[in-house]
């Protein structure tokens, strides 16, 4: 996929709880709520243990993430985007300097992020489709 559309780029900067779904190992869906940000066309999260999200991106890096834009009351079905990706893990000291930037985003301007410094693991998701509901979806087949 060549790009984020802007509008997508828009909604990830502002902050939205994303659900990454991934696979575990006996085929069965595994979900967890992460915060998100961008790395030029990748969209990243950052993770202080290596948690069985990680476990199962190692094992398998197909995975969903979805997440919705900001309540419109006007809306029938508010606009939420759906990406499908490939995620790769990249282990080291970014985690937790990328983690402090999303609390920031999440937390508030002033924070820094609560966990002490260390090592850790970020998860890189190269978008292959994009869905949902808004001006970011692909047009449906």
């Amino acid at each position: 996929m060549s790009g984020l559309p802007s509008e997508l780029r828009q909604l990830i900067e502002t902050g939205p709880l994303a659900h990454l779904s991934t696979i575990n190992a006996d085929g069965s869906p595994q979900v967890t709520v992460i915060w998100i940000g961008l790395d030029g066309e990748d969209v990243i999260s950052g993770h202080m243990g290596r948690y069985l999200k990680v476990r199962n991106v190692e094992r398998d890096p197909r995975v969903v993430l979805s997440f919705e834009a900001p309540r419109d009351r006007e809306a029938f079905l508010n606009p939420y985007a759906v990406l499908r990706a490939r995620a790769t893990v990249e282990e080291g000291q970014g985690a937790w300097e990328l983690l402090d930037r999303l609390a920031k985003v999440y937390l508030s301007p002033v924070s820094e992020f609560p966990s002490p410094r260390g090592p850790g693991y970020i998860l890189r998701y190269a978008v292959e489709h994009i869905g949902g509901v808004g001006p970011w979806a692909s047009p449906r087949r």
